[in-house]
């Protein structure tokens, strides 16, 4: 479970931004909160803001720390040092000074292992640089010890490499095969260290999924459901997933076809929705990308919902709000809040423009999240639990949220003028 996700100088966030699905000593929903050794976690995490205010950075940002975490291994080490740096993912820090451009970027969380991995608690993170990685660290504790312990710690500018936590051959493999690039814990995965697989695992279990992105939301939509072209079960789980929202599609129909080209091997998935006709027995048969544009997002979503679901990991989507109706992404976080639907303690962090979600009997005021841009292009990120009115009044449990957010209370609302230009003369 993710306890705390940390960046510093990506995109419009210039400070230190946290995110923190630690629940608060609030006393709302508590039902919500989920207990794991001495801490206590959210399941959910909705992030408000106007367009532009920096919502979806706090997504790629993480989304930039997972990619880097699983192939950095790759970096460096072959071919000329302008080759390394073009395959390197490129980090976009704070452009709008003077200084953040060559300041380091920082990454870090803190979450807890699965139960098979004895529910510890880690704290992983990097910084990096233009040259690649300046900081690295991994520490660990016992879900119910105190203090972390250090397994790893680098830092390039001081020439500092502390392997301590690890096997004396481990440290060796990881001595000779570290270059600057690379992050240890991406390569010791590679070099099947346990300790450090299980953090390049914990990235690789979490989704991530950008409905704004119109390559992404088309990629996703051509996602197809784990075994859903060979197994029946499979497709009726999907057909009673699409029931909650459109009962009138009964089954699919599946054919796999093979290429009219005789040197192409490649073969396509046809895949097309069943249909029920009103006051009839018959059924009528629509290809599935002829559905809805919201029928086509929640199958997109399905596979990561329910990979989720099933393993307990983190998913983050970018504008779950988009095409879908309010009801429908309510459906979506009772999902995640219910603990019969989501036994393995399964996290949902969102981005959305959806203020009908913003109800006090959905959300605790501690999953609530805004983002707001200022003048000078800088973005912050605060919760609802935290905000204070001008008079430094904290938030009442008891407010109309979603009123009050759209009258300006908590800020991160777009600043509105009319359309002038489209004035006559």
């Amino acid at each position: 479970m993710l306890i705390q996700f940390r960046f510093k100088n990506f995109k419009s966030f210039r400070d230190d931004t946290i995110l923190d699905l630690s629940a608060t000593k609030i006393t709302e929903n508590s039902n919500h909160v989920i207990h794991v050794g001495t801490e206590k976690i959210l399941p959910i995490a909705a992030i408000y803001g106007a367009n532009a205010s920096g919502k979806s950075n706090v997504v790629d940002a993480f989304r930039f720390m997972a990619i880097y975490v699983l192939d950095s291994f790759a970096y460096g080490g072959e071919g000329d040092e302008k080759k390394s740096r073009a395959k390197r993912l490129k980090r976009t820090p704070f452009l709008f000074d003077t200084t953040s451009k060559e300041a380091v970027s920082s990454f870090e969380v803190y979450f807890i292992s699965s139960e098979n991995e004895g529910s510890k608690c880690y704290n992983y993170g990097f910084t990096l640089d233009q040259n690649g990685i300046v900081e690295e660290w991994l520490n660990y504790k016992a879900r119910t010890a105190r203090k972390y312990k250090s397994i790893f710690y680098r830092n390039r500018l001081e020439n500092q490499l502390d392997l301590s936590g690890l096997s004396s051959n481990r440290q060796e493999n990881i001595r000779i095969s570290l270059e600057d690039e690379a992050l240890i814990v991406s390569l010791g995965a590679k070099l099947k260290i346990p300790k450090l697989k299980l953090i390049r695992d914990w990235f690789y279990d979490s989704n991530l999924a950008d409905f704004g992105d119109p390559i992404e939301n088309a990629f996703l939509s051509r996602l197809i459901p784990p075994e859903f072209v060979d197994d029946k079960a499979v497709q009726d789980k999907v057909v009673k997933y699409f029931a909650a929202f459109d009962s009138s599609i009964i089954g699919f129909n599946v054919e796999t076809i093979a290429s009219d080209d005789d040197d192409d091997d490649s073969k396509h998935i046809k895949i097309d929705a069943v249909h029920r006709i009103a006051n009839s027995n018959e059924t009528a048969t629509i290809p599935l990308s002829e559905e809805s544009a919201g029928t086509l997002k929640m199958f997109a979503l399905y596979p990561a919902l329910q990979d989720t679901l099933e393993n307990g990991g983190v998913l983050f989507v970018d504008e779950l709000n988009a095409r879908l109706h309010p009801l429908l992404v309510r459906a979506f976080l009772v999902a995640f809040l219910n603990p019969e639907t989501n036994p393995k303690h399964a996290q949902l962090v969102f981005t959305t423009h959806d203020s009908w979600q913003l109800s006090n009997d959905l959300l605790r005021r501690d999953e609530i999240w805004f983002t707001e841009k200022n003048s000078s292009g800088v973005s912050v990120l605060y919760s609802l639990a935290d905000f204070v009115d001008d008079d430094g009044v904290k938030i009442r449990k008891d407010e109309n949220y979603e009123k009050n957010y759209l009258l300006g209370k908590y800020g991160a609302i777009p600043s509105l003028s009319y359309f002038d230009m489209f004035k006559g003369e």
